[in-house]
């Protein structure tokens, strides 16, 4: 089995599913009392979230460099970065080690393939949603991508940080992101892409008259298939 590395912390809340989820799955392949080999370096995400603000993308993308080389260090046979966002500076934490980066979106993009839908809603941070790091790898496999109107973005993004990053669950936010959902799918939206790895705390498989990509899980998944190759 493979170590897998972990760069979690952004938030520790969606970390957390994806340390479950990849052990419930060796467990479930393996059977016994199998668990993952994995190493984790978890960042404050105070930290994080401060250089994302001022844009200062290129320091965010150093503290995260520094931890591919702590867990390349460690013992690591690849990197897991357990957030979407974030692989905005996937290109400067693949330089700094000489092990692979399992790419969320291009974990995405494959499961959606395999699933012949070729539009998506794509519901994340603001950051993901109107940059093209990740919109953009999407577009590469021939997968066109809506994103909720300004005044909808806005409250994706803020429901994210102010309430899923702090483990806060509310009805009504899940209220608003069914409404938004709803509006993708008029749009045409196949299936709408869970594209924040906090997201999944709040929106399940109801909320939508169309299939749901959860990133975290996908991304999990892949992680234990490389792991048990």
């Amino acid at each position: 089995m493979k170590m897998i590395g972990l760069i979690g912390g952004m938030s520790w809340e969606s970390t957390a599913l994806y340390y479950r989820i990849i052990n419930e799955q060796v467990k479930q392949q393996l059977g016994g009392l199998h668990s993952a080999r994995s190493l984790m370096y978890s960042v404050d995400f105070h930290e994080i979230e401060k250089l994302q603000a001022a844009g200062e993308w290129q320091k965010a993308g150093e503290i995260l460099a520094d931890a591919a080389i702590s867990l390349e260090k460690g013992g690591a046979d690849f990197i897991v970065l357990c957030t979407n966002t974030m692989h905005k500076v996937a290109q400067q934490i693949t330089d700094a080690v000489s092990i692979p980066l399992l790419h969320i979106a291009d974990a995405t993009a494959q499961r959606i393939r395999q699933a012949g839908v070729k539009k998506v809603g794509l519901l994340a941070t603001a950051f993901t949603m109107e940059q093209e790091f990740y919109k953009g790898r999407l577009n590469q496999s021939e997968i066109e991508v809506l994103v909720p109107d300004a005044a909808g973005r806005k409250v994706v993004h803020d429901i994210i940080y102010q309430e899923l990053c702090l483990g806060v669950i509310r009805d009504e936010s899940r209220a608003q992101y069914r409404k938004i959902i709803a509006e993708l799918v008029e749009q045409g939206a196949e299936a709408i892409i869970l594209g924040c790895t906090e997201i999944t705390l709040l929106v399940k498989t109801e909320d939508a008259s169309v299939p749901l990509f959860d990133t975290t899980l996908i991304h999990a998944e892949d992680a234990v298939k490389l792991a048990l190759l």
